[in-house]
């Protein structure tokens, strides 16, 4: 791993932040653990199971201290980040998007045999109909649509046929319902999530209800996310919580007002170190950070650290962004750090090999992340 190879020699030593090699990808383990110990005891509070999803850090030694907090266990949204961290050590995983096809059910039966607790989600008889033919003993949820029309049964007939062919199986059980309102996470006005999310959990609630009466009682109803965790709290339908993005806090989430109380819920702890190479020109600066740095999708990172109040960031390409300061304002000097916040954790973390942990300006540890890269 090239960061070990790079940065080992730091670890320890005193300011040795200044001196790692840049993009960087940090995490400050102070905020880190403040953000992991509040949410697990924000879910025992509520009486809900807490099984954060793994697709934001991909990283065993996170999902560890995750555990040790008091999770039950981890998500993972494909087959090959629950391979890569069960390999790691972790059990008690669910895959929460569906498995299909002949490659994935031989490996999804094959991971089953070796990590204790491996569940997985299911929207389709056919897919229950492959799995059944294996012999393989597995635990499936039903996965159910919250109206986005990307995964999950249709409606609640489906999700009563798609249980009772489960149940059928010999070889398979029939483990409970997931229900993910993605679409709702990011709503910037609590009340406005609020609104939404109530009007979806009405729903879930029904399909809960159907379930009910044909016999099939869902033991597990897991979903939810850092968006909407404090109001699926009060809902009461959900007994799982899947949230993921708490232990970093992005912009997107960032941007939001998590509970009805002002103030932020959970501290910033995932930043990426960039350096500038060329400072040319009075009115901007460029960093050694651009499209291969950050995730695009959510516009441009915010400015943490080294730069004035008020200067903003531009990507100018692959490899390079700029960092213009407010007018009459000077720019950082050549070779000077600029620390950023990432736009969307998930898919930034999914560019970078390893974690760069810092505790203030020192480098303390270096985590791999085990499962980047795994999309299949």
């Amino acid at each position: 791993m090239q960061a070990l190879t790079l940065h080992q020699h730091l670890i320890g030593r005193q300011g040795s932040r200044a001196s790692l090699n840049t993009p960087a990808l940090i995490v400050e383990v102070d905020a880190l653990e403040r953000n992991i110990a509040a949410m697990a005891a924000f879910a025992s509070a509520a009486g809900l199971r807490l099984r954060p999803h793994a697709k934001t850090h991909k990283c065993a030694e996170i999902a560890r201290r995750q555990i040790e907090a008091g999770a039950v266990g981890v998500c993972c949204a494909k087959l090959g980040e629950a391979e890569a961290l069960s390999a790691a050590g972790i059990d008690n995983i669910l895959i929460t998007s569906p498995v299909v096809g002949p490659a994935g059910v031989e490996r999804l039966v094959a991971l089953a045999s070796r990590s204790q607790g491996l569940m997985a989600t299911t929207d389709h008889p056919d897919a229950v109909d492959a799995l059944a033919r294996t012999g393989a003993n597995l635990t499936l949820l039903v996965d159910i649509d919250p109206g986005i029309h990307r995964t999950g049964v249709a409606n609640a007939d489906a999700a009563v046929a798609l249980a009772r062919r489960i149940d059928a199986a010999p070889n398979l059980t029939f483990g409970g319902v997931q229900f993910y309102c993605g679409g709702q996470q990011h709503i910037e006005n609590f009340a406005d999530r609020q609104a939404a999310l109530t009007e979806r959990t009405a729903y879930l609630a029904d399909v809960v209800a159907r379930l009910s009466e044909a016999g099939l009682a869902p033991a597990l109803v897991t979903g939810g996310g850092t968006g909407s965790h404090a109001i699926d709290a009060q809902l009461g339908v959900l007994t799982e919580l899947q949230v993921g993005s708490y232990i970093f806090m992005d912009r997107q989430y960032a941007d939001c007002q998590l509970t009805a109380e002002t103030g932020a819920a959970f501290e910033t702890a995932l930043l990426v170190d960039a350096r500038v190479i060329s400072a040319n020109h009075g009115f901007l600066v460029t960093v050694d950070a651009g499209f291969k740095a950050f995730a695009t999708e959510a516009g441009a990172p915010p400015i943490l650290a080294g730069a004035v109040a008020g200067a903003v960031y531009h990507f100018m390409g692959d490899e390079h962004g700029c960092v213009v300061p407010p007018s009459g304002q000077p720019p950082p000097a050549l070779g000077e750090v600029v620390t950023f916040a990432a736009p969307h954790c998930d898919p930034t973390v999914n560019l970078y090999e390893a974690y760069h942990v810092v505790r203030g300006d020192t480098l303390v540890g270096i985590w791999p992340i085990e499962a980047r890269g795994r999309s299949a």
